[in-house]
């Protein structure tokens, strides 16, 4: 009898390279229904994956297990019980190309990412910069699974819509006929995110005439979400009153949303609604716009005054002299970027 297959899908971190995964995922599940999928990430990432049939989701903490060269082994040994016939390495570290290493050896059919390294040292050096757009991620994800024997086309696959809103938002949601905006205006670093005080004033005036759903994470986000939900009577604290599952679910409801170069942006995406991101030091042709979203709905730094942008893949660091460089883009310009979209729907 012929085995079925199976195919083991490491993608451990970011969780905005895991949420790239999306729509790869739809079109392998689609193409191949017959296959067993098994994404191995971070637990917190399992809610994106509720979608999906064939897709099975396995949760590891390596914050807490698998620590240190022993506990890879360990890894190893945990993930051949699932038994896979193929090997998908989306991530590309030590510790899973340790991990190839070893499933290779028995025998396993093993593919990892090209992440363009050295293209992305290029696009990103102060000198002798190459400007040029690199190959989105998502293509890089597809041509993983194109090496494996699964060709895929993403541009085709449709976006699933079976999502009910949480009753605790569904009355406030209804309220009136006004639009929601979603706005998720952190990042993990400095250099990706839009300074407060400039993205106070984009949430300022577009609740006048929107409703506004604020996203984050973590103490000092949620503060400051806080504050401006109490400041403006249109704002809707979705990191207080929404757990990461129920923000999934609202997603698809919203009319727009406006996300730093960051998670929010490619679950918005995933969910089929207009999003604009904004970009620091960071840049769309470094390969992680959002999914099928327009480049016009990017805004980026201006770079005649700053011509070294982007100088980062991740927006770790900021360069000496490009501590204003996020001031290039005004309030007003996302104002109306976001206008323009909403109002054509």
């Amino acid at each position: 009898m012929k085995r079925s297959k199976k195919v083991l899908i490491l993608r451990f971190s970011s969780y905005g390279d895991v949420a790239i995964m999306i729509p790869v995922l739809r079109a392998l599940s689609r193409t191949y229904p017959s296959v067993d999928f098994k994404v191995v990430s971070r637990p917190k990432m399992a809610p994106i994956f509720d979608e999906f049939i064939n897709v099975e989701f396995i949760p590891i903490d390596l914050d807490y297990d698998f620590k240190g060269l022993g506990g890879i082994f360990q890894l190893f040994k945990f993930l051949k019980k699932f038994k896979p016939t193929h090997i998908a390495d989306l991530h590309f570290v030590i510790r899973t190309r340790i991990i190839c290493f070893l499933f290779k050896i028995f025998g396993f059919k093993v593919k990892t990412i090209d992440k363009g390294r050295a293209e992305k040292i290029a696009l990103t050096r102060l000198k002798n910069k190459l400007f040029e757009p690199l190959t989105p991620t998502v293509f890089r994800y597809s041509k993983v699974f194109l090496s494996l024997g699964f060709p895929i086309d993403i541009t085709k696959v449709e976006i699933p819509h079976k999502n009910i809103l949480p009753k605790k938002i569904e009355s406030i949601f209804y309220t009136d006929k006004k639009k929601w905006i979603g706005i998720a205006p952190f990042a993990s670093y400095e250099g990706k995110t839009y300074p407060h005080d400039l993205m106070q004033k984009v949430i300022a005036l577009l609740q006048r005439e929107y409703r506004i759903l604020l996203l984050g994470s973590g103490e000092n986000e949620t503060k400051l979400i806080e504050i401006w939900t109490k400041a403006f009577p249109n704002c809707y604290d979705g990191a207080k009153n929404l757990t990461f599952r129920e923000q999934l679910r609202v997603l698809p409801f919203l009319d727009l949303m406006i996300s730093m170069d960051s998670l929010n942006g490619h679950l918005a995406s995933n969910a089929g609604i207009p999003v604009i991101t904004i970009w620091g030091q960071t840049h769309p042709y470094a390969g992680f716009a959002p999914f099928d979203q327009p480049e016009k709905y990017s805004i980026c730094v201006d770079r005649e005054k700053y011509p070294g942008i982007p100088t980062s893949i991740y927006g770790k660091s900021v360069p000496k002299g490009y501590e204003d460089a996020f001031r290039t883009i005004k309030p007003l310009t996302v104002i109306e970027r976001a206008i323009k979209i909403i109002e054509k729907k």
